[in-house]
């Protein structure tokens, strides 16, 4: 891993890195994140007992079309030809716990990590939009990078959960 930051010119002045003369290569990412509710709420969701809808399956939706949107919304990030966004969602019925998890996939010319930590953002906070009318309590947390492959860098893996 490098200690030069890519994002900057000589100057200091901020940049779009060229990726232009990269090689495109298969490019995959694994994020995860949690959201922490009352066991309760969680209940509701799994019964699918909450006004709004189908809670897992909008929050789905949601972090997939904000992969998609990623370098609209993150400055210097290059627009992608995601090839698959894939969210997954792991409800701990006893602690109100539930584990989230994103892969996003990319053949091209830089990695994916922003998109699949944004899918895994955007879909916390969709959880807790429609659920925050009846557990205020709920916390957002836990949200890293497990996994990376492709490119000039290599393979990273977490040696721990976050």
């Amino acid at each position: 891993m490098s200690d030069k930051l890519t994002h900057f010119d000589d100057q200091g002045k901020a940049i779009m890195v060229d990726v232009g003369n990269k090689k495109a290569t298969s490019r995959k990412a694994l994020a995860s994140g949690e959201i922490r509710m009352q066991p309760t709420t969680l209940r509701r969701i799994l019964d699918r007992n909450i006004e709004k809808g189908d809670v897992f399956g909008i929050a789905r939706i949601a972090g997939i079309m904000a992969a998609k949107q990623t370098a609209g919304l993150i400055p210097l990030c290059h627009p992608l030809a995601l090839t698959s966004v894939e969210l997954e969602f792991s409800p701990q019925t006893d602690s109100g716990i539930v584990k989230i998890s994103a892969i996003a996939k990319v053949n091209g010319q830089t990695g994916v990590e922003m998109e699949a930590l944004t899918a895994v953002s955007v879909a916390a906070l969709t959880i807790y939009d429609m659920c925050k009318a009846i557990d205020k309590l709920m916390v957002i947390g836990e949200i890293c990078l497990q996994e990376k492959s492709g490119g000039k860098s290599g393979d990273f893996i977490r040696p721990q959960n976050c």
